[in-house]
């Protein structure tokens, strides 16, 4: 929203400067982005009058003018502009005048004194380039300081409004805010229905008034078009970035800058039959002012006559039946839409308008009818006519319900004491209606604020009136408590320490993925999915972290980083019986050789045991409390012959596997890459360890070798030794497997280490062979197994 200063002060009596009016605005909500004086600065120039001008003797291009400057005496000024004649009124820089990048002194040019130096637009810095003297109008005050003249004093505000600060898209709308702020007083002009004076009117019918709840208009006969805009005007409407086109144009906008309330003259010649606001029917098209032609969809709101659309609704008018030089009769019209049918429209259509951005935030449909009497007035002023009566088509206009503001949440959000009274003051001066019972206020919106909805927005309103810039600023004040470590849960950190010593390094991926990565690669054929992706390839929830490892591989393997052991924690989301649920998971992936470059030892890949140690390790499988065992398993990511499943305490929790080889190609990678992923919440949980006596004494070791099926897994017959929990056996750990001569076939060796101790005493011989016995006799029943000869 750019504006004059000067066209602001008019309506609201502030005694603020420009920089304290600029810092009150912005401390308010209504930041001031940009403020530019209008003119460069100088001083000592007139308004002077060209007495006479004669040729220069020595030069064929200037003129030696008498000019009066409003002293006793005229002044002699030797001029080369084209325009200098003989009556006409023009700026006169005096001797000792300071113009932008000029200092006026007392001269002779080419052998004729010249006192001064009559000046163009550009000479003072009002425009770029300019082709004479600025001529001034014939009623111009000669000696007048041209800066009071032009209003120069003057100061061009651009303003960065919020989107739902839609009332400050006028002049009044500022100066109410400015009101508010400063508690100065507001001199709005005052508006005054303008009487009919003929009976011609149009019919207007609103087929959709729930779009256009009010819709007003006249017919105003007898226009002179071709009428100059004022001077005062066009300055106001190009210091508010708006160019002069013709004077209707230029009232209607305005009227759009000083009230906010867009609006359109139809040239009544060329309207056929009644008014009609309705949406655009299937195919219809039509010309805009901005020479586009648009074919129009069904939800386009037109203002149309008998043979078709006009004027595309709130955005803009149609080419056809815009006002020209040769229109004698206008039909005015003024309407309120409600945003939702304008907003999107004009950047659907590939442009913007000042209606269409204002309709889209929200227009006071209380100041409907008052925009029209003031855009009539000015056009019976400024262009003469006769006016006609205010045709009116009203339905339900939008409701201003209550709102209430509770003390106590006011005094709980900002964190100040702020009275009753005081609050009460803040509310009058912003003009709402209120009223108070206990320490409750309901506050019921104007017509014109369409961002007051909740109690925030009240809340936010005191706060900005109070002033943001006078609520201290006080440090928060907490108590320095120790965080509860309980020993019976693993802090996330120890899981990072655990796979940083191993090597790995962490990334952080996004929680959205490709849907592609979810069907393909994870097998998941629902994932949940986004309703406005912030791109095409992150559209889903991910169900696993292992795409975005696989993404970061490629990135560093493009780098020529050839080895990489990468690790996240992260959130992965699923959709169960209609619900959402989010884990924490821990995912790694280890690519490349085993260990870094080195003299010392061979240059040898990674392999599924290496990434299986490093779970083993995450997850605390040395500790004699938890028992990690591994299945083997199917995945769609992994490898069917390396793939298996985790389990702790016999309840599955992850998965440790080789990536499988169409994954491997696809992603175009050299080496094997292996990955693990692990449920966070299951392998944090730690049981408080117990104490166990530690025998003095030394273990006692036999070795022993078995033959059993060579289908039953090496982990099912340790795991069954250990739930046995055989009295004096302290530990069994294979450390040999055989299969070919001396072994049946179907039939594998199993070469077993037992450890035997007893805390209170040396075991004896045939202690141990008990204990040996009983392993084996358990070994037998369970697996069919027999030691081996």
């Amino acid at each position: 929203m750019q504006f004059s200063e000067n066209w602001l002060r008019s309506l609201v009596d502030t005694d603020l400067d420009s920089q304290s009016l600029s810092h009150a605005l912005t401390m308010a909500g209504l930041e001031v982005e940009e403020m530019q004086p209008v003119a460069a600065a100088f001083n000592k120039v007139v308004v002077a009058k060209i007495l006479s001008a004669e040729k220069h003797p020595d030069a064929d291009r200037l003129q030696v003018c008498k000019v009066d400057v409003g002293l006793a005496e005229p002044l002699q000024i030797v001029c080369g502009a084209a325009n200098a004649r003989a009556g006409l009124i023009a700026p006169c820089a005096m001797v000792g005048a300071e113009l932008p990048g000029i200092s006026i002194k007392q001269a002779k040019v080419r052998g004729v004194e010249s006192f001064g130096m009559m000046c163009s637009s550009k000479e003072l810095g009002i425009s770029a380039e300019a082709t004479g003297l600025l001529e001034l109008d014939s009623d111009a005050v000669v000696g007048q300081d041209i800066r009071e003249h032009l209003d120069l004093n003057d100061h061009r505000f651009t303003l960065k409004l919020t989107p739902n600060r839609s009332d400050c898209l006028s002049i009044i709308g500022i100066a109410r805010d400015v009101a508010a702020i400063t508690g100065a007083q507001t001199c709005f002009n005052a508006i005054t229905p303008v009487a009919a004076e003929h009976a011609q009117t149009k019919n207007v019918g609103v087929n959709e008034s729930t779009v256009c709840p009010r819709y007003t208009g006249r017919l105003i006969t007898g226009v002179n078009t071709t009428a100059a805009t004022p001077a005062w005007m066009v300055k106001r409407l190009e210091r508010s970035g708006l160019r002069s086109i013709s004077v209707v144009v230029d009232i209607t906008n305005y009227v759009l800058l000083e009230l906010g309330q867009p609006m359109h003259a139809f040239d009544a010649a060329k309207l056929h039959g009644d008014i009609s606001v309705r949406f655009a029917n299937a195919g219809e098209t039509i010309a805009l002012l901005n020479d586009q032609t648009i074919e129009l969809k069904a939800d386009d709101l037109v203002i149309a006559d008998a043979n078709g659309a006009l004027a595309l609704a709130g955005v803009m008018g149609g080419k056809p039946s815009a006002v020209g030089d040769t229109t004698t009769d206008i039909f005015l019209e003024s309407a309120f839409f409600t945003p939702a049918v304008i907003a999107g429209k004009a950047r659907r259509l590939g442009f913007s308008s000042d209606s269409s951005y204002r309709f889209e935030r929200g227009v006071d449909f209380g100041n409907t009818r008052n925009a029209l009497e003031y855009a009539t007035s000015l056009i019976i002023t400024l262009c003469g006519g006769q006016v006609g009566p205010v045709t009116e088509v009203m339905s339900t206009l939008p409701a201003r319900d209550a709102v209430k503001l509770r003390m106590s949440r006011l005094v709980s959000v900002l964190g100040i004491s702020l009275t009753q009274e005081k609050v009460a003051q803040l509310l009058t001066q912003l003009g709402f209606e209120f009223s108070s019972a206990g320490d409750v206020f309901t506050v019921v919106p104007p017509s014109y604020r369409f961002d007051i909805n909740i109690e925030e927005d009240l809340i936010e309103e005191v706060a900005r009136l109070h002033g943001y810039d006078h609520i201290p600023a006080i440090a928060p004040v907490a108590g320095l408590n120790m965080l509860a470590a309980p020993e019976q849960r693993l802090h996330l950190n120890q899981l990072r320490d655990s796979l940083v010593s191993a090597g790995y390094q962490e990334v952080v991926t996004y929680s959205f993925v490709d849907e592609s990565w979810e069907r393909d690669l994870i097998g998941n054929s629902a994932p949940i999915k986004l309703k406005n992706p912030i791109a095409s390839n992150l559209s889903v929830m991910r169900t696993s972290l292992w795409g975005g490892l696989l993404d970061v591989l490629t990135y560093n393997l493009n780098r020529k980083q050839e080895r990489a052991y990468l690790f996240e924690i992260g959130a992965v989301y699923q959709q169960q019986a209609g619900a959402y649920q989010e884990t924490t998971r821990v995912s790694g992936l280890a690519y490349g050789s085993a260990k870094p470059e080195q003299w010392a030892a061979a240059n040898t890949e990674i392999d599924f045991f290496d990434v299986k140690a490093h779970v083993d390790s995450l997850i605390g499988a040395d500790g004699s409390h938890k028992q990690v065992t591994y299945e083997k398993a199917e995945h769609c990511a992994l490898h069917p012959g390396q793939t298996a499943k985790v389990l702790l305490n016999g309840k599955a929790v992850g998965w440790l596997g080789k990536l499988h080889p169409k994954w491997q190609q696809h992603y175009d990678l050299a080496k094997s890459a292996y990955v693990f992923e692990l449920d966070v919440d299951a392998i944090v949980a730690s049981p408080l360890p117990a104490y166990q006596e530690v025998s003095k004494l030394l273990p006692v070791r036999r070795d022993l070798a078995i033959v059993l099926d060579e289908n039953i897994a090496v982990q099912t017959v340790l795991s069954a030794i250990h739930e046995e929990n055989i009295a004096l056996i302290a530990d069994v750990a294979l450390f040999d497997l055989y299969q070919g001569k001396g072994v049946p076939e179907n039939k594998k060796s199993l070469a077993l280490s037992v450890l035997m101790h007893d805390t209170q005493k040396t075991l004896t011989d045939s202690d141990a062979d008990a204990a040996i016995a009983n392993l084996l006799q358990l070994l037998q029943i369970k697996f069919d197994a027999v030691l081996r000869n």
